[in-house]
Order: structure tokens, then sequence, then C-alpha cells
């Protein structure tokens, strides 16, 4: 820690926190507005029973850039190019972003920049000659910057991550070059220090997507951007959730589904039940091991999302129309369900990253052919627009919210810009956060047949839970 900075008071640990309830890069693009005509778009009035149900059609940005529904500002406050408080070029292709609630009202964020191999733009690289890294901003209660600074460099391609509980944010590399490939720990507080610099070896070496951390066992949940790709967990050896703890190791597991055999079967019982299992991997060939031990294939996973006791991850390319899917993992439970597939391209096509709202609804990005959206689906199985990127064909990146709930900080990647917006949320809801997680929306729900449901209600199963079998090829009858 600097003297410059310790006189500020920005980075004293007693004040961060992970903030607001975005951590993770959203990555959109989808077939546009256009598609406000569906009936499963929601608005204020056909959802009565709650008062929750989206914000209306979105309004065209008169400066081409934003659109938002009615009653939403937005402020550019970080642009590819300006100078950062140093004076040096703020660098480009902004991705995944975390907020951190700062002292003195501030929010302190840290954002990715998915940039592969040149000259390092930090003091203290991992690697001189790759471009990647993470860049930090203090932002005041007026939405205006502070200060902004280089927090780690010298990797590729920090595409998205996850906030730690203990105030730290995960930078993920999604590549599998040479010596890269790994998850970094970033700490705002102490900006390109040897933990930024230092990969976490043990986490795996793979194209790293985002992760998320279960705050009642430490454990770390990973996704993978390839096609094929594997669902990881990582369990540290230390379980403190405390700076340094990840350093000090621990084991990478996939998921996979297996067959046991039922004692208390009859013949009014099907005998084989299935259950999800973890398979130990070795975290340098982690692919290779999770290929040969059987381990669950999914096409290309993209986001994650930990909340009220359930991992939500998505699936962007999956599904008979390969418009993607989103499943939840319950780790109480040992459950896996398919949430949701989709079916319609207006109401989903290719959902990349995700994160839950202050409020409780999912949030959810595409990654199609259009324009780039942010998604909301309520617990009622409502489906609504929030945002859409007039500007460029680009994706919008990293939703993330302060701590009070009251802005939404996002990016554009190319060309780089950080937008602070705020308007009419709806107040933090943490029962309704927690209905979400247990929430079956019927219309949402994905189809199985009846032969399906059966052998599910026979074994104990869920529908959702049935779905996610039976689409990795698990013969349930």
């Amino acid at each position: 820690m600097n003297n410059e900075t310790s006189k500020n008071g920005l980075n004293r640990r007693d004040f961060l926190k992970a903030g607001g309830m975005g951590t993770l890069a959203l990555t959109l693009g989808s077939t546009g507005v256009l598609a406000l005509g569906s009936k499963a778009f929601a608005d204020k009035t056909n959802n009565p029973t709650s008062g929750y149900g989206g914000y209306g059609p979105l309004v065209p940005d008169p400066n081409g850039i934003l659109d938002l529904p009615e009653g939403f500002h937005y402020k550019i406050i970080s642009e590819e190019g300006g100078l950062m408080s140093n004076r040096a070029k703020i660098p480009g292709a902004f991705d995944g972003m975390v907020a951190f609630e700062g002292p003195n009202n501030t929010t302190i964020l840290v954002r990715n920049h998915e940039l592969g191999a040149g000259a390092a733009f930090g003091r203290n690289p991992y690697d001189a000659a790759a471009k990647g890294g993470t860049t930090g901003l203090v932002v005041g209660p007026n939405r205006e910057v502070i200060k902004e600074y280089v927090t780690s460099s010298g990797t590729i391609r920090n595409c998205a991550g996850g906030a730690t509980p203990w105030g730290t944010w995960l930078t993920c590399e999604e590549t599998r070059s040479a010596t890269h490939g790994y998850v970094f720990e970033v700490d705002p507080e102490q900006p390109e220090n040897e933990m930024s610099r230092s990969p976490i070896k043990e986490m795996g070496r793979f194209s790293h997507e985002a992760c998320a951390i279960d705050p009642a066992t430490g454990y770390v949940y990973l996704t993978e951007d390839a096609s094929p790709s594997y669902l990881y967990r990582f369990i540290p050896n230390e379980l403190s959730q405390k700076l340094g703890a990840l350093q000090k190791g621990g084991k990478l597991y996939a998921a996979a589904i297996e067959a046991v055999t039922d004692p208390s079967a009859s013949t009014f019982k099907t005998g084989q039940t299935f259950k999800i299992v973890w398979k130990e991997l070795d975290p340098h060939l982690c692919r290779e091991d999770a290929k040969a031990q059987g381990c669950i294939e999914f096409s290309r996973l993209e986001g994650a999302f930990f909340q009220e006791g359930v991992f939500w991850f998505d699936d962007t390319s999956a599904g008979d129309k390969k418009l993607g899917r989103v499943y939840r993992y319950i780790p109480h439970t040992n459950t896996l369900e398919l949430f949701y597939e989709g079916n319609d391209a207006r109401e989903m096509e290719y959902p990349d990253n995700i994160c839950m709202t202050p409020w409780g609804d999912l949030w959810y990005a595409e990654d199609g052919s259009g324009q780039d959206r942010i998604m909301g689906i309520t617990p009622e199985g409502k489906v609504y627009p929030f945002a859409a990127n007039r500007l460029s064909g680009s994706e919008l990146a990293g939703p993330t919210f302060s701590s009070d709930g009251n802005t939404l900080f996002v990016n554009i990647q190319s060309p780089g810009k950080t937008f602070a917006i705020w308007g009419p949320f709806q107040r933090r809801n943490s029962a309704r956060a927690r209905e979400m997680s247990y929430a079956a929306p019927a219309n949402l729900a994905p189809q199985v047949s009846d032969k399906v449901a059966k052998a599910a209600e026979e074994q104990g199963m869920s529908v959702l839970e049935a779905a996610a079998f039976e689409r990795h090829g698990v013969k349930l009858i």
C-alpha cells in the first residue's frame, strides 16, 4: 500500500466487502428490442401478486449509446484511451467487473481487460509479454471517478471471474496457452502486489470463464469456456475464507453423473438412482482427466453466480434449438437442475454470464447475432429486457451493483466504456432472492415426457433434476 493511497483513505480493508449482487462479466448480444412484443416479457401490470416484473420497454437513447427503461439514467465514468491517475492510458477490452464498498460512501470497482499478447501495462506483471490484467476505480457517491489505477497485469484474456467474501477479485484467464490459463487473486487494497502476479495453479489450467464461492463452505465453483466444457469445484486446503487462503492450494474436481443402487428399492420403486459425484483431477491436465473419468460434457459454459445456497451457471449454446440453458446446483442437496432451456430467441439467445439483482431476479446476458441486451427473469417466470447496446455490436460486460443497490456499473467492451446507471431499482429483498433459489416457474421449466416425469417421481427427483440428467444422456426409464 503506498502512502498516497493511505492518506486518501481509499484502501482500508475494514471498509471493503463484496458489494451488490453482480460480480460477474455479462457478455451480450441478441435479436434486439424488436422482441418487446413477446408475451413472456414482463411489465408492472401483468404481475400483480408481487409488484415485481421488470421496468417496461426500453427507450431509444437519443445519444445512440445505451437504451434503458423509462426513468433510468446513465453516466460514462471511464473510457478506453483516457488517462488513469498516474497519467498512463486506460487499456481497452473492458470485461468482467466487481463492486466493493469503500469508505465515505465510495464504491471500488475492479475491472478485467480481455487482452492478449503484447507489452504488459503494469509495473509488476506476471508476464511482461501479456497485455491483459485488471484496473481499479474508486467512484464517489456522485458517481464520479476519484482514482483509477492498475491492480494487476501480465495475464491473457481476463474475461470473467468472481468476488471473494473477504473483498478480493478472482480474475480468470480465458486461454490455455503456454504458461497461461490460470486464476489470479487481485486485492484492490494492495494493487500490483506479489499475490496479483501469482497464479493459483491448483485451481486448474484451462480456459477459465467465471467462478463463485459458496460462503457456507468456502468451496469455489468454476466454469470453462471451451467446447466441450466441464463444471469444476475447487476445495481449498484452508477453508478460513481469509486473505491468502487460496494460495495454500487445494484439490480440483469436475462434476459427473453416476448411477447408484437404492437398497430400499421395491416393485413400486426403481432400483437405480442417479446423483452428482465430483471426480478429483490433476489440475495441470484437468480437461483430459475429466474426459477420461466420464464427467459431464457441456456445450460451452459461461456465467457463474452464487446466492442464497444455490450456484447458478449457464451453457450458452446448448439445447435442441442451440439457444442456451440455465442450470442451478444446490450443494446442500447435491442436486443439479435444468432451470430454463431456451426455445424462443425473443426470450433467450446464447446466454453468457449471469448475476442476481439485489431484489432477487436472475439477470442473464445473450451473446447472439443481434443487438446486445441484458435480460431478466423473475421468480414468477416473467422475462424482461433491462438494457441494450446501441453504440456498437460489442459486448456489454461486467454488470455489478453498488453495495446500497442504487447504482449498476456495467461496461461496453469495445470501444471500452464503463457506465454508472441509476433509477427506480427495486429495493433489496432477501426473501425474494431466496424464493428465486428454489422457484420452478411452470412456464419456464424445461419439458420432459410423462414417462420421465414418472421415473423422476419414483427416484425422488424433481422434474428440473430429471431434465438435467436426461439432457446429458442419463436413461431414467
